[in-house]
């Protein structure tokens, strides 16, 4: 029986000062399908925070993470709210739960001042797939949050949240270069952004 000997070649030193490969922006047009802009959680990691996460550790959370979004989990692997990075840093809903339980900054959780999974809104996946990125932001234009959730029902009839939609990732991905615009702070702010017109 012949063996094939394995001969490794030399690794090479560089020559010259390299450049990095970088993935080339997205320019994608109103006319694109919705699901290019959905950030999808079968492909990547949502970030997620327990319910009794102090909100200060939430937050580095977000920082490190580079994300506005954290999930908050309960002991069962539900996902019974949102906290964005608004709620961490403003003070409106951490001051509310301090006066409401007389707790300190430090003693305040996610839990506290997120917004329950029942005033969320969300759109089904299968819906999500038959529209382009204007019909998306038309039929959600009264949205006045920054993130939509996508939802789908996992192979037990179980409700689940497939991925994610920001309005920032809506506009990087179709921003127009010729006319910049404010960063839009709901999708009802985004409609003009898109559609060139108010509603």
């Amino acid at each position: 029986m012949n063996q094939v000997t394995f001969s490794p070649k030399p690794l090479v030193q560089l020559s010259s000062t390299p450049l990095l490969a970088m993935p080339a922006p997205r320019r994608l047009l109103p006319t694109s399908p919705a699901m290019t802009v959905l950030t999808d959680f079968s492909q990547v990691v949502p970030q997620s925070v327990g319910a009794e996460t102090p909100i200060d550790e939430a937050h580095l959370k977000m920082r490190y993470g580079g994300v506005r979004l954290l999930f908050v989990m309960d002991k069962q692997a539900h996902c019974i709210g949102v906290i964005t990075s608004k709620e961490v840093i403003g003070t409106r809903r951490i001051n509310l739960a301090m006066q409401q339980r007389n707790l300190t900054r430090a003693e305040v959780t996610a839990e506290m001042i997120m917004t329950p999974w029942h005033k969320l809104s969300a759109m089904p996946v299968a819906q999500l797939a038959s529209l382009t990125i204007e019909d998306l932001v038309l039929s959600i234009d009264t949205v006045t949050d920054q993130h939509l959730l996508i939802t789908e029902q996992n192979d037990n009839h179980e409700l689940r949240i497939r991925g994610i939609i920001s309005t920032s990732d809506i506009q990087s991905a179709v921003g127009k270069e010729a006319n910049p615009v404010p960063m839009a702070k709901s999708f009802a702010d985004i409609c003009q952004v898109i559609t060139g017109h108010d509603l």
